[in-house]
């Protein structure tokens, strides 16, 4: 049963692999104000009216894209439209729309604002807040002081609806399997509507009247918007910490926040957004990631369709074994998918201030922007790493390993068994390498190297392989082959690395192990 979940989960991903998550997000959000406009139009949504979802969201995009425009031009910076619409559209649904002049112009004030956060509230080159919940925020603790309250605006969070419920949860969990954060975001719904259901709870006892559970946790789940703030602000990658356990952490604070939201000094509450910008400081905290300079030293070809990337950092570079980076590639003219693409790290800790990254070459009829400009990168090139992230990482303890590598996959456990080996660390692991034939055996001298038992599944026998190496006997990976070169499957914890379709294929013939894990990758 968890091997077909986790086959399908990987078929999916493989699916909305070729978007990229910004373009997701945009669709999703666009879905989703369409629905709105019509179930409004049908009366099925009292307020706000069409025309004032129209109107405001007119607004907000016109205005956030010309911020935007200005402060990319003046930065040098690709204008990516998607960008500015997502955030707008974010802030259409937090606010309360409208179509009097002060509602407009509140609603221009909260886009300004939640752009210009972009750019000025940064380290490093990534912003800190949620540019959505900072404008919304500004706009709203504005709105409680008297010298604002022509202010038209405020955080009225109308999406949590129970209209809308069903379309948030389907769109929502579109974008949570494409940017894998269903766990983190159920995580916080579990802890935002028990809080919630505590606060009423509280409240009721106050007042001296009956509290009804059902309909206190019918009301946390349909006419809230906590699922609309975990789907679609929560979730934000580029907000979000780098290890699993942070970004649990994260989960749990904004969600009790956001269940039971605190009074400051009788003026405002931490609503849904402050909660998630106070989310965002933790986040940032634990991170304090940012930008670190590459120079390219060198590109080679490891077999005839994947190259390796040699560099060395400038900065401190923080990374374990099994994780991988966020590589800033600028460009003129990016397409949809933008200038930033996420690898996986081929070189061990140890081996800073060296880095190593490798891809395969894959579509050269259709390259995208991106993949142009990457190899358009000569030797002194200065690109970035905007960030480290991952938790395909090796038990802490000694239970013996299972390695399962399709293509150019392999690289994650390059980098965890050249660490082992460079610390002096012995451990039973077995390397099950799948490519489509020997040419793509990448990495083969430095995974000799290691003394690591490793066991081939291609067409063709290669040439020459090391004692502690075999080939299957041009076998295609199965269950049943599996369980005859790993015989004790069992007792090991089994992680899988490849593009989502292999990993699919590949799950089923895991189900035996002790545990699994897996690392996908969709391409760039």
């Amino acid at each position: 049963m968890i091997t077909s979940i986790t086959a399908l989960r990987q078929r999916v991903l493989a699916l909305l692999g070729g978007i990229s998550m910004y373009r997701l997000v945009l669709f999703a959000l666009l879905a989703l104000g369409l629905i709105a406009v019509v179930l409004s139009a049908l009366g099925v949504i009292v307020s706000p009216t069409p025309l004032e979802i129209i109107a405001s969201f007119i607004v907000l995009a016109l205005v956030i894209s010309l911020v935007d425009a200005a402060a990319q031009r003046i930065l040098r910076l690709p204008w990516r439209i998607e960008s500015s619409l997502v955030t707008a559209l974010i802030l259409l649904f937090v606010l309360r729309p409208g179509i009097e002049p002060n509602a407009l112009l509140g609603l221009a004030i909260a886009g300004v604002v939640a752009s210009l956060s972009k750019y000025l509230i940064v380290w490093r080159g990534r912003h800190v807040l949620n540019p959505a919940a900072f404008g919304a925020a500004v706009v709203s603790i504005l709105g409680s002081f008297g010298a604002f309250e022509w202010l038209g605006t405020s955080s009225s969070w109308w999406v949590g609806t129970p209209s809308l419920f069903v379309p948030v949860l389907l769109l929502g969990l579109v974008v949570l399997w494409r940017t894998e954060k269903v766990r983190v975001v159920v995580v916080f719904l579990i802890v935002a509507i028990a809080v919630a259901m505590l606060r009423q709870a509280v409240q009721a006892q106050e007042f001296s009247i009956a509290f009804d559970p059902g309909a206190a946790l019918s009301f946390a789940i349909l006419q809230s918007p906590f699922l609309f703030l975990g789907a679609f602000m929560l979730s934000e990658p580029l907000t979000l910490p780098p290890r699993r356990w942070q970004q649990f952490s994260v989960a749990v604070l904004v969600g009790a926040l956001a269940g039971w939201p605190i009074a400051i000094g009788g003026l405002f509450t931490l609503g849904q957004e402050r909660a998630l910008l106070i989310g965002n400081l933790l986040a940032f905290a634990f991170a304090l990631r940012g930008s670190v300079r590459l120079v390219l030293e060198k590109r080679q070809f490891i077999t005839p369709t994947a190259q390796e990337l040699t560099f060395r950092a400038q900065g401190k570079l923080r990374f374990l074994p099994g994780q991988y980076l966020e590589l800033d590639v600028p460009h003129a003219r990016p397409d949809a998918r933008g200038t930033r693409r996420e690898f996986s790290i081929v070189s061990a800790p140890a081996d800073l201030p060296t880095l190593r990254i490798a891809y395969k070459d894959g579509d050269q009829k259709h390259p995208s922007s991106y993949k142009r400009a990457l190899a358009a990168a000569e030797p002194g090139s200065a690109l970035a790493v905007t960030g480290t992230w991952g938790d395909f990482l090796l038990p802490r303890s000694e239970t013996p390993v299972l390695m399962v590598a399709a293509g150019i996959g392999v690289t994650p456990f390059v980098s965890q068994l050249r660490q082992l080996q460079l610390t002096e660390q012995q451990r039973d692991i077995v390397l099950v390498y799948v490519a489509s034939d020997s040419s793509e055996l990448a990495f083969r001298d430095e995974l000799a190297a290691t003394g690591a038992r490793v066991i081939v599944f291609t067409r063709d026998e290669p040439a020459n392989l090391p004692t502690h190496w075999t080939w299957a006997q041009g076998a295609r990976l199965d269950a049943a082959g599996l369980e005859r070169h790993v015989p004790d499957i069992g007792e090991r914890h089994s992680y899988i690395s490849g593009p989502p379709r292999l990993i699919a294929d590949l799950a089923p013939a895991l189900q035996k192990a002790r545990s699994l894990t897996t690392d996908a990758f969709a391409g760039y």
